[in-house]
């Protein structure tokens, strides 16, 4: 039977805990779209024949992968409006610029993301194989058509696992937002704890709701993984046998 105090209504918490697990997996998603950008990026840095992008890529990583996640929460809610700001001043805006803090949380989580991608699509972009690439070009596609139709397809399937565990790291990593007053489901649980003085009900509550997130969120993955893989289980399957050694 659920408590009173997780009912919906004035009487109870539930449609706080609802409200805010949704802006939980908003969070999440505009962060995964901003770590995914810089992930390609930073891993296309790192890939290139520049010293200076690949130094800047591996910087990039080394600060984000060295400082603690909350601590990078911190710095972009208290400095990253002031420097947005003074950078478009630099480029002639002066309409002002609202730094609120979804937009940080999000942010910052997505600059975390990025850093992590960074890794996955490099290692995803090497695992291609180099021949198949010279056979797109031997038979006259231009390398534009090789990135397209060739290499990117494969990038994203070799990527597809180590990115989904990225994301249930991603999901969970929101509750850290909170420390900026973020109204997201660990804040609202927090709140509704200490104003019923019930910690427990509500901690379980959050916990069910987060195992709720990471259960779909897996079987999405699993999904987006068997379409990516489609067609390759079924070539090995259908492949003749090779003939014996005489």
């Amino acid at each position: 039977m659920i408590p009173e105090i997780l009912h919906f209504g004035d009487t109870g918490f539930g449609d706080e805990l609802i409200v805010g697990a949704l802006v939980t997996v908003e969070i999440a998603i505009y962060s995964l779209a901003i770590g995914l950008g810089l992930g390609l990026a930073a891993a296309g840095a790192k890939l290139s024949h520049s010293r200076i992008l690949r130094g800047v890529a591996e910087t990039y990583s080394l600060l984000i992968r060295g400082i603690p996640e909350l601590l990078i929460i911190l710095l972009v809610y208290y400095s990253g409006g002031a420097a947005i700001g003074a950078l478009l001043e630099a480029f002639g805006y002066d309409g002002g610029f609202d730094f609120n803090k979804r937009l940080a949380g999000s942010l910052a989580l997505g600059l975390i993301f990025g850093a992590f991608a960074s890794e996955v699509f490099r290692g995803a972009f090497m695992a291609v194989p180099k021949g198949q690439i010279e056979a797109a070009l031997a038979v006259g596609m231009t390398r534009r058509q090789v990135f397209l139709r060739v290499r990117f397809p494969q990038i994203l399937r070799f990527a597809l696992p180590g990115l989904g565990n990225l994301w249930m790291v991603l999901l969970k990593d929101t509750s850290l937002v909170s420390v900026i007053a973020l109204d997201e489901l660990m804040r609202e649980t927090s709140v509704a704890a200490e104003a019923t003085q019930r910690p427990f009900v509500f901690y379980l509550a959050a916990t069910v709701i987060y195992l709720l997130l990471t259960v779909v969120s897996d079987i999405f993955r699993a999904r987006l993984e068997r379409h990516a893989n489609r067609g390759i289980a079924g070539e090995a399957v259908s492949r003749p046998p090779a003939p014996r050694p005489a």
